[in-house]
């Protein structure tokens, strides 16, 4: 296990969700699944109680701990994409199984975890600065899924 790794509680479905990342980001892989060695408050023993996970490079533990914490906006993986077909890919796979859209780029998986698929062009139009990058910002303020080209418009004025 890596020295610093990301720890996301899961009520019961930690396992899944490692196999739902690594099958749709490149760089993602399912480690070690952790059986509970008793029994405790969520569960049994012998029940999936951690899996070590990657997500796009990042190592990650999914904890089974139950239901009494849930995901909220305030912790959210960031997904660069290079172009309309890769945003969609992701945006798809999340928001397609059971996910949910929200505003400018984010959207939830159908465990509460926040996603930001986030197009280079966007970064880039916000990091120009100025014009360009108001722009950039009014446009994509009024986007669910970033609008690659839509967004190249906008920069361009």
């Amino acid at each position: 296990m890596a020295k610093n790794t990301i720890c996301l509680w899961f009520d019961k479905d930690a396992e899944a969700a490692a196999r739902f990342y690594a099958g749709i980001f490149p760089d993602s892989a399912v480690g070690a699944v952790r059986r509970a060695p008793g029994d405790y408050p969520s569960g049994k023993e012998g029940d999936v109680l951690t899996v070590e996970f990657t997500v796009a490079g990042i190592p990650c533990l999914g904890l089974n701990g139950g239901p009494m914490f849930k995901h909220n906006e305030a912790f959210s993986f960031q997904i660069a994409t290079d172009d309309q077909e890769e945003t969609d890919r992701y945006w798809n796979a999340i928001v397609g199984n059971g996910g949910q859209e929200s505003a400018c780029g984010w959207c939830k998986d159908r465990w509460g975890i926040s996603w930001q698929i986030t197009p280079r062009v966007l970064t880039e139009a916000m990091a120009a600065g100025g014009a360009e990058a108001k722009r950039a910002f009014e446009a994509m303020m009024t986007m669910r899924k970033i609008d690659v080209a839509a967004i190249e418009a906008a920069r361009r004025g």
